[in-house]
């Protein structure tokens, strides 16, 4: 038996890392670290600490009803009022506050823990906080007490612009290259309605055909992803593969447990 925590969605939320891996022979990040919006208290994140908490819910407000164009027109206008101009101001100020954030989150983040990069995430600046006991794995295959366990990070091109979206060939040939595995792990959903509808945004995420591709082809024992914080539902087969969404640790504060039994595969 093999009991693997696993959290994705962290979102700013630092304290409750700390103790996430206790009683786990395996600890899981999948990714987004960064609180750039907090939907459910705008007065925390990024956004809110530049252009203040008013900003940040009409900001949320637009996004959520799907008005994309307008809330970039909000976005643009709130760093005009701080004086912000040129693109490379903006990246800079906006810099400032992730970093801060990269630091805290990756200070609180377990060791040993195998963890791959979400979409709001910038993986370059990952290298600059990772600890020694943090193995960062993307398109790549580690072996586990004899299970293989394959891991693609990132999310899809989408309406949101978020940093780290790649187009849907390139993240296909990501899944291509890490063949046969036990567990695939991965930020994002296959490309089922039931997976990537939020019940709470009222809209459907970004999830990925070549998953649901590469999983048909395959078959893991499981496939394990975060991504839609409030999911229609958070389990789905397709075949004998058990697709698991292991929920917004931002909101919950407590890490999926995963037991894996080698001689059934079952999952808990």
């Amino acid at each position: 038996m093999i009991r693997i925590h696993v959290v994705s969605d962290v979102h700013g939320e630092a304290a409750a890392l700390v103790d996430a891996d206790k009683g786990a022979d395996l600890f899981v990040c999948l990714g987004d670290l960064i609180l750039y919006l907090d939907y459910d208290d705008p007065s925390q994140g990024i956004y809110a600490e530049l252009f203040g908490e008013e900003h940040a819910r009409a900001y949320i407000q637009a996004r959520t009803a799907g008005r994309f164009e307008e809330a970039r027109e909000m976005s643009a206008a709130a760093w005009a009022r701080l004086g912000v101009v040129s693109p490379q101001d903006r990246r800079a100020a906006m810099e400032t506050h992730i970093r801060l954030q990269y630091e805290s989150m990756f200070s609180s983040m377990p060791q040993p823990a195998l963890m791959t990069y979400g979409n709001v995430d910038i993986p370059a600046m990952w290298e600059d906080y990772r600890k020694p006991g943090h193995q960062i794995l993307d398109a790549e295959v580690i072996e586990v007490s004899g299970l293989r366990i394959g891991f693609v990070g990132g999310g899809l091109m989408s309406p949101m612009r978020t940093p780290h979206e790649l187009e849907p060939e390139a993240y296909a040939e990501k899944l291509d290259q890490l063949g046969p595995v036990d567990v695939l792990f991965t930020h994002i959903p296959p490309n089922l309605p039931q997976l990537t509808y939020d019940v709470v945004a009222q809209r459907f995420e970004m999830g990925s055909t070549a998953i649901n591709q590469y999983i048909e082809k395959v078959q893991p024992r499981f496939h394990v992803f975060g991504h839609v914080h409030q999911p229609l539902h958070s389990r789905a087969r397709i075949g004998r593969t058990e697709c698991i969404n292991v929920g917004h640790f931002h909101a919950k504060k407590v890490p999926y447990v995963l037991e894996f039994e080698e001689s059934d595969g079952a999952a808990h």
